[in-house]
């Protein structure tokens, strides 16, 4: 009884973990254009909106601690609390 109870509080320990994960970005938009594009996170597609000329906060919720954004400027893996700006539709981190 004690072996299953052990084994289940370490079940529930890892999903609550995974179910936690997420990337949180912290952007500053200097064009006046919103953008949407896609994201890879664990494995998973999905799609974040970005709004025009505003610094701002979006977190992308997942199962990992780093994304994928597929820009038309090409592909940037980020990592969770990072700061991004975005100038002429492309981002660069820092």
């Amino acid at each position: 009884m004690k072996k299953q109870m052990l084994l289940l509080a370490v079940l529930l320990f890892l999903v609550s973990g995974i179910a936690r994960s997420s990337v949180y970005i912290k952007y500053y938009n200097t064009d006046s254009k919103t953008y949407t594009w896609d994201v890879k996170i664990a494995g998973t597609m999905t799609k974040v909106e970005f709004g025009g000329s505003r610094t701002s906060t979006v977190t992308i919720q997942g199962g990992a601690s780093d994304c994928i954004i597929y820009t038309p400027c090409g592909e940037i893996k980020l990592t969770n609390d990072v700061k991004i700006t975005i100038k002429n539709g492309c981002i660069t981190i820092g």
